[in-house]
């Protein structure tokens, strides 16, 4: 008998419906999940390529394919994607085999990374029909290179994938080495179910270049137009290195916390916190890696005798044991892992000591590190496995400087019972992914599009499993600009009349009215997505709000010697809506031109210019015109991006840039019963 929530659950609404995930409680289903356990896959028997002149086959390939395939209409390519969650599901079972042999991970870690995987192609297939209803006119990327992680090798690489394939590129995936035959089956789903549709299977190419020569050729090659990169910040600053102009989207790392207050319910705290923290062994880039007790909460004896408690319950062993319940680690650690299982920072002392369980290094019992210090090592770094660490706050805010002060901003959270606590949490937290009263771990496609802020992520930022990942991967260009009946914030109305009035001889007629078509666009774009909060799931038990923040750090507008002045006013318009701050600069020649027209600009020159984004990190340029090879060379340095496209009077597209995407889930119930949370669903 098949596993109940393994089977295709085709929407009957016409709207995307997460798939479920495989019910334990069911008799035949743990039958079925301890004979998917028991069979050994074997080995993956795919050849690496050393020689970077492979490459060029494979690149060459992909552009073929890719050119036509971006030009099929939208619903041709949701079709195929839907054809590729029918094949994932009926190898369901398969992918855990696999994925317990090669990945070390359990059943309840990869039965839901299935689901995960039918989720990303269906949601992207939806997607790619939300393109043709754009204001603009999408153009894709042809060739996508996805480079995915070991720790989830079955759903991140086939969100790569299915986002490039619904986009309209043609896909090259290069899987880590650790997990070739998690990589293998995943292609291998995807070209039976193309070729199936009556497509060529080449569209998704699997090609395992080593971590030298043959890789850098394929990631820095001119004719891949776009890197998938879910992996550490510092292989993201390879690639970048390599070509500085390269279109990047990356996942990368983080150092995250759960924040226990005084009003927090102990039991629920505590077990959202160890399975945060210890579930797949901690190798999750969103692993509560940190907790921090606030005030009283620090002082209770029952919140640490239960987490102990807790955690020594942890049956550490391999994957495809049945009754592990922390599965080991993929390899051997590495050099930051392996200083965080046995080293201490000043003022530490272990709560419970990690314990190396076999020769290899791969199977740890967990750890927990006491009185870690705000700033210290363990406070700031990544180290990607079974460890916790205890801070100790006097105050909620002092807790949330301490959660924002790592430098990444991927997950985070809160348990408390206090409302006025989680909003003022909710409002504070520099999250791409906050939670409340419940686990940081376990993103699910549109519930909580995945995806962080700062040192978290790398290029134009949009949240995987949301609604504007894949409109990234592409170029956008104007569309029909009709008058658009709809109100205008006063303060955009003064500035076009101020353009008007003052700048008629050097604005155009035409520019005057692409302006005003942006200023309504801009308007439609706050009123429909980005000034609201959304909630599209619509669950009764917990809230998932997606909402939009301003930068962190003000946007620096550079302006190049080629620019169109109407660009420049463009900016001016769309820092008005969006309440970010802005710096716009040029070089002193430009920049007097447009400080005569009555722009605020900043004289700057390149050299120094580039020196100032190479020193603030994780920060974002908007480039009109061209701007030199140094600035992208140092955006590389700060982990910064530079954004690069064509200015566009469309605000769905022309607004991103100013705004950060966040994803805020909140517990609505306590053990069942629906709680009275105020504004919390808002």
């Amino acid at each position: 008998e098949p596993p109940r929530g393994s089977g295709r659950q085709a929407p009957d609404s016409g709207r995307f419906r997460n798939e479920p995930d495989t019910d334990p409680a069911i008799t035949p289903n743990r039958t079925w999940a301890k004979r998917a356990l028991a069979n050994d896959p074997g080995e993956h028997g795919v050849q690496e390529v050393t020689d970077p002149s492979a490459v060029e086959s494979y690149v060459a390939r992909a552009k073929e394919l890719g050119t036509e395939w971006g030009k099929r209409p939208a619903a041709e390519r949701a079709a195929a994607l839907d054809a590729v969650a029918d094949q994932l599901a009926a190898k369901r079972g398969d992918f855990i085999s696999v994925a317990a042999y090669e990945a070390n991970k359990t059943v309840t870690q990869t039965d839901p990374e299935v689901s995960e995987a039918i989720d990303f192609c269906t949601y992207y297939g939806q997607s790619a029909r939300f393109l043709e209803e754009a204001h603009s006119e999408f153009h894709p990327h042809t060739v996508t290179v996805v480079t995915p992680p070991w720790n989830f090798p079955i759903a991140i690489p086939t969100g790569g994938i299915a986002a490039s394939l619904a986009a309209g590129s043609a896909v090259i995936v290069k899987p880590a080495p650790q997990v070739v035959h998690c990589g293998k089956m995943v292609v291998e789903a995807f070209r039976t179910a193309l070729e199936a549709e009556g497509l060529d299977p080449d569209l998704v190419q699997l090609v395992l270049t080593d971590e030298g020569d043959a890789g850098k050729a394929l990631l820095s090659h001119d004719d891949v137009d776009n890197i998938i990169l879910t992996g550490a910040s510092d292989t993201g600053a390879l690639f970048r290195s390599w070509k500085p102009k390269m279109n990047l989207m990356a996942e990368t790392s983080g150092k995250n916390a759960l924040v226990i207050t005084p009003a927090a319910d102990p039991d629920l705290a505590i077990q959202d916190l160890y399975n945060s923290a210890f579930g797949h062994s901690g190798q999750k880039c969103s692993a509560a890696s940190l907790v921090i007790f606030v005030g009283a909460a620090g002082k209770s004896k029952r919140l640490r005798e239960q987490l102990l408690d807790s955690v020594k319950t942890l049956k550490p062993g391999p994957g495809y044991d049945i009754t592990t319940t922390m599965n080991g680690l993929a390899e051997k650690p590495s050099e930051k892992l392996l200083r965080g299982l046995t080293q201490l920072e000043p003022g530490e002392k272990w709560l419970l000591k990690p314990e190396k369980l076999n020769e290899e290094g791969t199977l740890w019992s967990p750890g927990i590190r006491d009185n870690v210090q705000p700033g210290s090592w363990y406070h700031k770094n990544e180290c990607f496995g079974p460890i916790l660490g205890i801070m100790y706050a006097d105050t909620l805010e002092e807790a949330i400087a301490w959660q924002n002060s790592t430098g990444y901003g991927l997950t985070g959270g809160i348990h408390s019972l206090d409302d006025k606590e989680i909003e003022y949490w909710i409002d504070n937290v520099e999250v791409g992914n906050a939670y409340v009263n419940r686990g940081i771990t376990g993103a699910i496609v549109q519930r909580q599009s995945f995806g962080g802020w700062k040192k978290s992520v790398m290029g134009p930022g949009a949240k995987a499993g949301g609604p504007n990942y894949v409109a990234q991967m592409g170029t956008w260009t104007d569309g029909e600009l009709k008058p658009r009946d709809v109100d205008i914030a006063p303060a955009s109305v003064k500035i076009l009349e101020r353009l008007r009035d003052e700048l008629s001889d050097e604005l155009s007629k035409d520019d005057l009215e692409w302006l005003w078509r942006s200023a309504e666009l801009d308007r439609i774009a706050w009123l429909e997505e980005f000034g609201r909060t959304h909630d599209r799931t619509a669950l009764v038990s917990e809230a998932n709000r997606f909402r939009y923040r301003p930068l962190l750090t003000k946007l620096r507008i550079r302006v190049g010697e080629d620019y169109k002045l109407r660009d420049v006013a463009r900016q001016v318009l769309a820092s008005g809506i969006t309440g970010t701050e802005t710096e716009i600069s040029a070089v002193p020649e430009v920049a007097a031109q447009l400080q005569e027209l009555g722009f605020d600009v900043k004289s700057i020159s390149d050299g120094s210019f580039a020196a100032a984004v190479a020193n603030d990190e994780s920060s974002r340029v908007r480039a009109l015109g061209t701007v030199p090879d140094s600035v992208y060379e140092a955006a590389v340095r700060s982990n910064s991006v530079v954004l690069d496209q064509p200015v566009l009077a469309d605000g769905r597209r022309e607004l991103m840039p100013y705004l950060l995407e966040q994803a805020v889930s909140v517990t609505m119930h306590r053990f069942g019963i629906i709680r009275n949370v105020g504004n919390l669903r808002d």
